[in-house]
């Protein structure tokens, strides 16, 4: 570990309520910290009775210029009167921080509820609230962010577990077959579809419902990609559940912006994708003391042999849209 990890880990009250002072914030001293395993996250109260979040972004992940990428997505998008939740700015316009070696963002605290279930009405707002970010997400290009490339989520991924060596021998070469295969569907299914920024973690965790509405927060994994990324992740669901719902949903994503069928092809190898970048991301983290206890089973054959058959199935959902 570095420098910066040790930072990281070592977090404390009295540094973040320092941190977030010195930025001219007159705080309480309360302080809770927030699920999170990405990042670190804390709630703090303010003298004014406002509450803040405060997200310290993990090192290594993200460079000062990528996580202003982040927050000019969402000042796009609130310019455009589209709900999200965006980090504040300080008197001199920045909202990327600095404290020792890691970078932070104070952002306003926001109630509501995620979503357990969505009616046909509501699948439709949503629909068109997606149309509108992914309008205004093709107005500026991320040119420090990633594109979704099975590059980046495949082929990186499926080398980390090996030089690390959590992926066992026994499995290696079919956990191996079915990444590349699932790559390589996406390679061809994802050739002449647009690539633009968006959100990349759109599930309904990062949806809430509150007194003003529907908004979307967390775009810490936004990049370029197609839009229907975004789409699948919120649907979910495959089967009867899962049309019912793209259904509703591009009812209303197509009331502002053009989603062609085919490109709904691609929701079984982002699907592929998704999961083999999971695995690689446990196993980029596995040195955080967090992971081992939230991923008791990760580096077990049972583990393993569950993931490989999964995937293995997978792939020939993937054969099948192909």
């Amino acid at each position: 570990m570095t420098d910066r990890d040790d930072q990281f880990f070592g977090l404390t009250p009295d540094h973040v309520l320092q941190a977030v002072e010195a930025l001219g914030f007159r705080t309480t001293g309360h302080i809770m910290a927030l699920h999170c395993l990405e990042n670190r996250v804390y709630d703090l109260k303010l003298e004014d009775q406002r509450h803040v979040v405060v997200k310290f972004y993990r090192p290594h992940r993200w460079s000062e210029a990528q996580i202003q990428e982040e927050h000019d997505f969402l000042f796009d998008l609130l310019e455009g009167e589209i709900p999200a939740c965006a980090p504040v700015r300080d008197r001199t316009g920045r909202s990327v921080h600095q404290s020792g070696d890691i970078h932070f963002a104070i952002w306003p605290r926001t109630g509501g509820r995620s979503p357990d279930e969505l009616s046909r009405e509501e699948l439709e707002v949503l629909g068109r609230l997606l149309a509108r970010i992914h309008n205004s997400a093709e107005a500026r290009k991320m040119v420090a962010r990633p594109w979704l490339t099975s590059m980046r989520f495949i082929d990186e991924s499926v080398a980390l577990l090996e030089e690390r060596g959590f992926l066992p021998p026994q499995h290696a070469s079919r956990f191996k077959e079915a990444a590349e295969t699932i790559g390589d569907i996406y390679d061809e299914l994802s050739e002449g579809v647009p690539f633009h920024r968006i959100h990349g973690d759109c599930h309904l965790g990062n949806l809430l419902r509150g007194r003003e509405g529907w908004f979307f927060l967390d775009f810490d994994d936004s990049l370029v990609g197609p839009a229907v990324q975004d789409l699948w992740l919120m649907i979910g669901d495959r089967g009867e559940v899962g049309d019912r719902r793209i259904d509703g949903f591009l009812e209303g994503y197509r009331q502002f912006r053009a989603f062609e069928p085919g490109w709904l092809r691609l929701v079984e190898p982002l699907r592929g994708l998704r999961m083999v970048s999971f695995t690689g991301w446990i196993a980029r983290r596995w040195k955080d003391p967090a992971f081992p206890g939230v991923f008791p089973e990760f580096n077990s054959e049972a583990y393993w042999d569950s993931e490989t058959r999964e995937l293995t199935e997978q792939m020939r959902r993937c054969e099948a849209a192909a």
